[in-house]
């Protein structure tokens, strides 16, 4: 019988020796499996496990009967409940706030986020790159030259971009691409992993607690979408010497890309958990049979730690 070593022995037979380390790659690993703006089969081929995988017939079972339950459409709500001035030194906008809660239930976890009428004009014009002709019938409000300051264009405003985001948000396509998920996530993600790169873990870790909600809404078909952004908690909680906190993130990461071995953060965060694990004193001997399992059948050149793949995130 094999004995295991505890993470951080010399006997540790991970591909990470360096998962304390706070250092950041010089160069950017290939992203193969993320998915790229467009329609949604760019996501939804994402949670499938490939035609070379091995799992069981059992594991296989429980796999399509886990997403079967992820793919539950999550019914979100949009609202425009304010919006202000801001006045810079070369230039003034209005900044609308944008609600957005799901139906059906309670929401404790509503999402508050600010845009201005630029951000979503930088939508409409990615969206008509890839869908024109599935949102030929959604209107977006006209620019106007004079009068954008005014209460009466504004609350006229904050109505049709509601109307908008709804009627964009009930073209299935549409809610699912890249470029929607992106609008109403990708500035507070963006800030949130540069707080992470610039070791500021509890600022990072408030905007992640945030918007991690709204992004799970988001992208309930395809749940490793949220990988990263759970990975970058769990450094934060690890990095603040807060394991238990990290070890639940972890769990929460390693559920959202099941079985898939092929993904680039299954043994970084296979690695990093089994190391929270013994630090605990918790099971990290079946962690690190599942890391080594999966190396046996694809072994890796070069494994980056969890923390040097994590912050490259975001980075554009």
């Amino acid at each position: 019988m094999a004995s295991h070593k505890h993470p951080g022995s010399p006997g540790w037979t991970g591909p990470i020796s360096q998962e304390m380390a706070d250092t950041t790659p010089k160069t950017s690993a290939p992203c193969p499996d993320l998915p790229c703006p467009g329609h949604e089969d760019h996501l939804d081929a994402q949670g499938s496990p490939s035609s070379n995988s091995s799992m069981t017939t059992r594991e296989l079972q429980e796999y399509w009967r886990t997403q079967k339950c992820c793919w539950k459409h999550v019914k979100l709500l949009f609202e425009i409940a304010s919006a202000r001035i801001e006045e810079r030194k070369v230039s003034k906008f209005v900044m609308y706030q944008i609600v957005v809660i799901q139906t059906g239930s309670f929401d404790s976890d509503k999402a508050v986020l600010e845009r201005r009428y630029s951000d979503f004009e930088t939508l409409q014009k990615k969206l008509l790159k890839t869908f024109r002709e599935e949102i030929e019938d959604v209107v977006f409000p006209k620019k106007h030259l004079i009068g954008n300051f005014t209460q009466e264009m504004i609350s006229e405003r904050k109505l049709a971009l509601k109307e908008y985001l709804s009627l964009l948000y009930a073209i299935r396509c549409v809610r699912r691409s890249r470029e929607f998920i992106d609008f109403l996530t990708r500035p507070e993600l963006k800030e949130a992993f540069g707080c992470l790169r610039a070791g500021q873990y509890t600022r990072a870790l408030g905007i992640l607690v945030s918007v991690v909600p709204l992004q799970e809404k988001l992208t309930a078909h395809c749940p490793a979408l949220l990988v990263p952004a759970l990975c970058a908690m769990l450094l934060c909680h690890r990095d603040l010497d807060r394991p238990a906190e990290a070890f639940a993130v972890g769990e929460r990461a390693l559920q959202c890309l099941q079985a898939r071995e092929g993904h680039r953060y299954y043994a970084p965060l296979l690695d990093a958990m089994a190391r929270l694990a013994y630090l605990l004193g918790k099971d990290f001997v079946s962690l690190q049979k599942r890391l080594e399992e999966s190396q046996l059948r694809k072994p890796a050149l070069r494994g980056f730690t969890l923390k040097e793949l994590t912050v490259q995130e975001y980075l554009s």
